[in-house]
């Protein structure tokens, strides 16, 4: 009777939580209620682990020995991490999931097999707890090493451009296919026959086969592609915390597991849409692996000094702030709030237009702004503001490029022509921050840089928007 307590209570704490990670990932949707949401997850975590830990009949020491170590480098490593390398946290948090959801498959076969081994009452391989390891291997383990090359490629560590080889697509698709053939002998072997000497073999080769595609995976995949892999990378991890869930007959954790994968298969659709492509293109056409030249990119470059530029954005009214990976480098953040706060007190109408795939990670720049304080009202996404952008007195580009690469609207033999972008180049006066003239992340030339309403300010941005804040108060 106490065990059917125990285990009622259980289920309703997983019944809690779960609808507190519903409630939290629909908060996670709008800016302003978006911490608030990751504190109701938050919570809802907290209960499952306090549910499993008191009704789970587990060894206490090992766990709270994890729970120790885990959370004081979770602790560190969130506390000290600077903002540009987010991108790499994020990832290396996917790939860290990955191969936790791989290493529960395996102990689950290893405890199985020795209760088996052992002559165990009840003890048995099923076909359904053998699938679920199986996936959970090859999930997490293609999740494990292609979010480590993600971190390599974001972090620098890795060359952004994508490294491609002749057959490549091909000897993907053959190590795919060979380890979904070895993966259903795996699961199909449950007693006896040549084979069940062999399964442990085949768990390894699975497990080799998971860990080399997820490299050929990503590594073909230029880097700004990469907020896109993020996304699905995350999406990969929940799948494989979902079939874990199977495996230990975790409820909250196949709930948890499928949220994660649904939400992060809808963002990477959402990130490709914001680009006009499809998933395939993403994985598939190795983007940016030579720098094209955008057709009737000619002139000459109009270059100006901040001091220019303060004259022009003292009499603007309506000013459009657009942010990019150049602001994250130069952790401009601070600086950017400020200039937008004496904009607003000169009488300006200060907005911020933020591209869905601008930065390396789904919301890096929405990050970096709230990390800066910035009012989430004065956020507002492409469709917002590009109606109204010739009535805009002054666009400033900070760190942007692709997402503002007119190419994308006037040139069909671009790359990443169709692709929605904000139309920078049509209001009044655009204002480009950029250390130099060169290509952006996706190796496109931009001829934004040399339109005849545009002038640029060359050098590190937080530098420059620090001496335009300064041009504001009269230093």
């Amino acid at each position: 009777m106490g065990a059917v307590n125990a285990e009622i209570l259980a289920d309703l704490a997983y019944i809690a939580a779960s609808i507190l990670f519903i409630f939290g990932l629909k908060m996670l949707a709008r800016a302003e209620t978006a911490r608030r949401g990751n504190r109701v997850s938050a919570v809802g975590m907290l209960i499952a682990v306090i549910a499993t830990l008191a009704y789970g009949g587990l060894d206490y020491h090992y766990i709270l020995v994890g729970l120790l170590f885990g959370g004081a480098i979770g602790a560190l490593a969130a506390r000290f991490v600077a903002m540009t390398a987010m991108p790499e946290m994020v990832a290396l948090f996917n790939g860290t999931g990955g191969f936790a959801s791989l290493l529960v498959g395996w102990a689950e076969y290893h405890q199985t097999q020795a209760e088996v081994a052992a002559g165990a009452a009840g003890a048995a391989f099923s076909s359904f707890t053998l699938g679920s390891v199986f996936l959970a291997t090859l999930i997490g383990g293609v999740t494990f090493t292609g979010s480590v090359v993600a971190w390599g490629k974001l972090s620098g560590r890795i060359s952004g451009r994508p490294i491609l080889f002749p057959g490549q697509q091909v000897l993907n698709v053959l190590l795919l296919v060979a380890a979904l053939a070895v993966g259903v002998a795996f699961s199909m072997v449950t007693d006896g026959g040549p084979l069940m000497a062999a399964k442990y073999d085949l768990y390894l080769v699975v497990g080799a086969l998971s860990l080399v595609l997820g490299v050929l995976a990503v590594i073909g995949i230029g880097g700004a592609d990469m907020p896109v892999v993020i996304a699905l990378l995350n999406s990969y991890s929940g799948l494989a915390a979902c079939a874990t869930g199977f495996i230990i007959v975790n409820k909250v954790l196949i709930v948890s597991g499928a949220l994660v994968g649904a939400s992060g298969l809808i963002l990477t659709t959402i990130m490709c849409k914001a680009m006009n492509r499809s998933l395939a293109n993403v994985l598939f056409s190795g983007f940016g692996a030579t720098r094209k030249k955008a057709a009737g990119v000619t002139g000459e470059a109009k270059v100006i000094t901040p001091e220019d530029a303060y004259l022009v954005l003292e009499a603007a009214s309506s000013v459009v702030i657009v942010p990019g990976y150049g602001m994250a480098v130069a952790q401009a953040q601070h600086a950017v709030r400020e200039l937008g706060e004496l904009l607003e007190d000169n009488g300006a109408e200060v907005k911020y237009a933020i591209h869905p795939v601008a930065g390396r990670m789904p919301g890096h720049m929405n990050v970096l702004l709230a990390e800066a304080n910035v009012p989430y009202e004065q956020l507002v996404e492409p469709d917002d503001v590009n109606p109204v952008m010739e009535t805009v007195d002054v666009c400033l580009v900070i760190g942007a490029n692709d997402v503002v690469n007119p190419a994308a609207r006037e040139d069909p033999g671009s790359p990443i022509y169709g692709m929605p972008i904000i139309d920078a180049d049509r209001a009044r006066t655009t204002f480009v921050l950029k250390r130099s003239l060169g290509a952006g992340y996706a190796g496109i030339d931009n001829p934004l840089f040399f339109k005849e309403n545009t002038r640029m300010l060359l050098g590190d941005a937080k530098q420059t928007v620090t001496q335009l804040v300064a041009q504001f108060k009269g230093e």
